[in-house]
């Protein structure tokens, strides 16, 4: 019986430059798509998969997202007095329940590993679920949901992996694996960062998704910088994979990197378009705008 996952940690630290000046006074995490945070869609996923605990790593000026999972009183009050009860309903899913979310600051920004370092007092002696919220898969049944399948059949970790097309490769971390237990799950026998393309062991990529068991954050305690001279996520989990099994799980959706300025707008372009309340009026306008 494998110990299921209770916590998901949100490294949400970083400066967002590629989308300043908009990120200069509001973090990357809080730009909306459509008319959600993008962090939200991380959270929502998450709690799709059955998690209780929300474990948010932070930086300077990013109290934002702090204030957008705290119940509003000034403007729920106003909401209630106005008689507004489903826009008021529109507010649950950013309140977890008290004590349900936590917050810890990455003083610095030594890399993705050492943001979930950071976690590791929350986390504690338990699996627990990562998210990286400007990689927003879109899927009918979220990736988070997806994994836990795979997880409670094999345990382990479970990575999320998609396929891109082999002349992309050089960009992302790239998976290699060996036995597959179906079409979807297989075994993960080594990792490679931004490898060259005549290199590549495969061509699915790491997409922003994890479940990792608490040994992690030993192997990241002792972890050299790596590429960027920061704390490598991808090393710690080459170290971790000589002691414990590794999964890919290539999921089923979309993935939209809201990290970058036509992945933002792509993600909105789809969404909007998904959206049974807004599709009907939104399609015409774009198909127009497409004709410019």
């Amino acid at each position: 019986m494998h110990k299921t996952p209770r916590k998901a940690v949100f490294p949400v630290a970083g400066l967002g430059t590629r989308f300043l000046p908009a990120t200069k006074a509001v973090p990357k995490e809080m730009l909306t798509v459509v008319d959600k945070p993008v962090i939200q869609y991380a959270v929502d996923e998450a709690v799709e998969a059955g998690i209780e605990h929300f474990v948010f790593v932070t930086g300077r000026g990013k109290g934002a997202i702090e204030d957008h999972f705290d119940l509003a009183y000034e403007l729920e009050a106003t909401l209630k007095a106005r008689g507004k009860t489903a826009e008021i309903e529109m507010l649950k899913p950013t309140r977890p329940a008290a004590g349900a979310a936590s917050f810890v600051r990455q003083q610095e920004p030594l890399g993705l590993g050492h943001a979930v370092w950071c976690a590791r007092d929350i986390v504690g002696d338990e699996p627990f679920l990562l998210a990286l919220p400007d990689m927003l898969i879109h899927a009918p049944r979220g990736c988070f949901a997806q994994m836990m399948d795979v997880y409670k059949a094999h345990g382990g970790n479970v990575i999320a992996v998609e396929e891109v097309p082999h002349e992309h490769v050089n960009r992302y971390g790239v998976v290699a694996l060996d036995e597959k237990f179906d079409d979807r799950t297989a075994r993960i026998t080594g990792m490679v960062e931004k490898p060259r393309i005549e290199d590549a062991p495969s061509n699915l990529i790491i997409s922003g998704r994890y479940i990792l068991q608490p040994e992690i954050f030993a192997k990241l305690e002792t972890q050299k910088p790596g590429a960027g001279g920061e704390i490598q996520l991808t090393d710690a989990m080459i170290a971790l994979m000589a002691e414990q099994n590794f999964f890919s799980y290539t999921f089923e959706g979309t993935t939209y990197d809201c990290g970058d300025k036509i992945g933002f707008l792509s993600a909105n372009f789809a969404l909007a378009l998904d959206r049974e309340d807004i599709a009907a009026k939104f399609r015409p306008v774009a198909e127009a705008l497409l004709k410019r």
